[in-house]
């Protein structure tokens, strides 16, 4: 209710700010708006700096607490492509896009690209507090290297289509980058398919559902992806340091921008090591100022979980 509430004051304060602003200059070139990195991302790859390209997510926030500011508001309404997940997470934005005038704008949704999956509740986790009324489909999509293929095939014909004089150099830059997505799975069959073990283990939100079933992993985890909870009950953590114990799992996983404290607990309760494994929802500010990529994020994750399976 009260994030319903700050999205309806965002939503009149930028209706003013609009009604005051002068008549805008003509833009040169196109803007995208991406709501998280992997997007945005995907868009640098295709685009290069031929488009005006902003993240809303700002760097080294958490994606599921994101509320948008009325100047987010605005970005999204000049925008010519607008990209965001889909799901629970981005109710906001269908309440944005009900009050513009979309008609010029071509909107892309992630989750509209693939195959979706519920959300699950595995053996020991954590559930919420609250249940939602309805089918909750979890929203990571772009984890899996196979989809983010079908998400810039999606993303680059967009793109050509708003710059048909530059579509040559998009093409070009997009059947670059599908090549790299598939070494990328390639990489990530090769550790997987020579694994010892084939159970994960996260002290944190699961946001690798889409991953797992793509290379054939099993997982248990704190909370589900999506969960807003950060603190566990010690049945939660008692089951986490059993399973790692039985089955001599030697690595408990974290995600970005967790405090990771579960990770801690299960890891001095067992001996095994704490690891990041990163899901490419968002970057810090130094590591967008040094350009990492999404292809960089998931190459240190192969190698990580190189370590962890074999």
């Amino acid at each position: 209710m009260k994030k319903r509430f700050f999205i309806a004051a965002a939503l009149i304060i930028s209706g003013l700010f609009i009604s005051c602003e002068k008549k805008p200059e003509p833009k040169q070139g196109f803007s995208v708006v991406t709501t998280i990195f992997a997007p945005y991302d995907f868009v640098r790859a295709i685009a290069g700096d031929k488009v005006e390209l902003t993240m809303l997510l700002k760097p080294g926030a958490e994606s599921h607490s994101y509320e948008p500011t009325p100047q987010d508001i605005i970005t999204i309404r000049n925008s010519d492509i607008f990209i965001y997940v889909g799901g629970e997470s981005d109710e906001w934005v269908e309440e944005v896009l009900e009050s513009m005038d979309d008609a010029e704008m071509e909107i892309i949704t992630l989750m509209d690209c693939v195959d979706v999956v519920e959300e699950e509740v595995v053996e020991g986790m954590e559930e919420e507090e609250e249940e939602e009324e309805g089918i909750a489909y979890d929203e990571h999509v772009w984890t899996s290297p196979a989809n983010a293929k079908r998400m810039v095939e999606k993303i680059s014909a967009a793109i050509c289509a708003a710059d048909p004089e530059n579509a040559g150099f998009y093409r070009g830059n997009t059947d670059s980058y599908l090549k790299e997505l598939d070494a990328l799975d390639a990489g990530f069959r090769a550790v997987t398919d020579s694994a010892k073990r084939r159970t994960l283990v996260f002290g944190d939100r699961f946001p690798f559902r889409y991953f797992t079933d793509a290379y054939n992993l099993n997982y248990f985890a704190a909370f589900p992806g999506c969960s807003t909870e950060t603190e566990c009950s010690a049945a939660t953590i008692a089951f986490l340091i059993n399973k790692v114990k039985d089955e001599k799992i030697p690595v408990v996983f974290y995600i970005e921008f967790s405090n990771g404290s579960i990770a801690d607990a299960v890891c001095e309760a067992t001996g095994a090591r704490k690891q990041l494994l990163h899901s490419a929802h968002n970057v810090s500010r130094d590591e967008l100022a040094a350009g990492i990529t999404y292809i960089d994020i998931m190459k240190r994750n192969a190698e990580t979980l190189r370590g962890a399976l074999l």
